[in-house]
């Protein structure tokens, strides 16, 4: 398991009626709160504030076209000619990581071909380096150590 330890980070939340909404630094609006949203937003906090990810090369929900099909990427980070080099596949707490989440992001990289892929439930971490055969990495890469 990938050593990553999220930090009680100070998000934006407005509510509406019985629906919770939590702002997204990187999409820079209000989205609601399921708890897939909840890693995902712990995730883009971590990269950015932990990890020193700049914002602007962050995609959310990243679409791309597989196998004649429209999926999205949860988060996509690119250097700063623009190339993807980290993938990141989230998954609500109470969600297993198992292979099929390693596939789901294996099958999303075929298209994307980045060297980092990782996946979160918020609870359970793992990252991998595709490059060196896909072994699991003790923490996830600083931004200035892949760029």
């Amino acid at each position: 398991m990938t050593n990553v330890v999220f930090d009680n980070y100070n998000f934006r939340q407005k509510s509406t009626g019985e629906v919770h909404h939590i702002f997204d630094v990187v999409r820079n609006k209000f989205v609601v709160l399921t708890p897939e949203e909840w890693v995902r937003q712990h995730v883009l906090h971590y990269l950015i504030y932990e990890k020193k990810y700049p914002k602007s090369l962050l995609a959310v929900e990243k679409e791309i076209a597989l196998n004649g099909l429209r999926k999205r990427c949860d988060v996509v980070a690119y250097n700063r000619d623009g190339k993807p080099f980290l993938l990141v596949e989230c998954k609500a707490h109470d969600v297993n990581l198992n292979q099929g989440v390693v596939m789901q992001i294996l099958q999303y990289n075929q298209t994307l071909n980045v060297p980092y892929l990782w996946i979160s439930n918020g609870v359970m971490n793992y990252c991998f380096d595709t490059k060196q055969g896909g072994i699991k990495l003790e923490k996830v890469p600083d931004y200035f150590q892949v760029v």
